[in-house]
């Protein structure tokens, strides 16, 4: 595949990320009667990775994530001179796709950016259940940490063949549902970085964290499974070396 290939790739799928998981949480989460509250905006998130893993895969590896490009870097499986390829490539499909949310969310009257947002991420009182700072580091670190090993570990040329994007998608769900209320999840600076761009204020204020804490989490991930794995591989008929 060419580069503009994989890149394109990386944007429409961080796209769809961003678009249907934060879609689901300002949309549908509140809606009266029928929301479909933390489990639902958990689930769309892991389908939003489930269905571009099977769609772009074999394309670009579906990173999605800065995190993970950089923690498949941290581990051998990803060359570092195609890391700002992806790195901008995600970037732009997660502000695209806040942009497109925030025009679609303001068709309705009752909406308001500064009142409703854009499921950005926060800590403190921006955190959906009060955590500090602190807790909020400690669970971005943790999630993302385990996020790798379950990319490295369900791609190694050793695991079963096929099932890497469920559970990988599984796993994003699961991350979900554990930290909604801690920082609205993150695991993905570019998934926080589109929102916080378009809501602006505090969001852009608290965006450092989002960033440190996952990059931090990855590439500890992607070293340790390194170790783990010794010489492991991902399948050889894997693009990109992440699905």
């Amino acid at each position: 595949m060419t580069n503009m290939q994989r890149g394109l790739a990386e944007l429409l799928g961080t796209f769809w990320l961003v678009f249907g998981g934060c879609g689901s949480a300002v949309l549908a989460a509140a809606f009266p009667e029928v929301g479909i509250g933390l489990l639902g905006v958990s689930l769309a998130f892991g389908l939003t990775v489930l269905t571009m893993a099977y769609s772009i895969g074999h394309i670009s590896g579906c990173h999605l994530n800065p995190a993970v490009t950089l923690g498949l870097w941290a581990g051998g499986r990803f060359p570092v001179h195609d890391v700002p390829l992806y790195v901008i490539a995600q970037l732009a499909g997660a502000i695209a796709a806040a942009g497109a949310l925030y025009l679609i969310a303001s068709g309705n009257a009752d909406y308001s950016l500064a009142t409703n947002g854009l499921a950005a991420n926060g800590f403190g009182e921006h955190s959906p259940g009060g955590y500090t700072m602190q807790a909020a580091l400690i669970v971005e670190v943790l999630l993302t940490f385990f996020f790798l090993l379950v990319i490295m570990g369900s791609t190694d040329a050793r695991a079963p063949a096929d099932h890497a994007p469920i559970a990988i998608g599984l796993m994003l769900t699961l991350i979900h549902l554990i930290s909604i209320p801690v920082s609205n999840t993150s695991v993905n600076p570019a998934r926080s970085t589109g929102p916080a761009l378009i809501q602006g204020g505090w969001a852009i204020e608290q965006l450092w964290l989002f960033w440190a804490a996952p990059i931090a989490g990855a590439l500890i991930g992607g070293l340790v499974y390194k170790a783990l794995g010794a010489d492991a591989k991902s399948r050889p008929d894997v693009t990109g070396d992440a699905l």
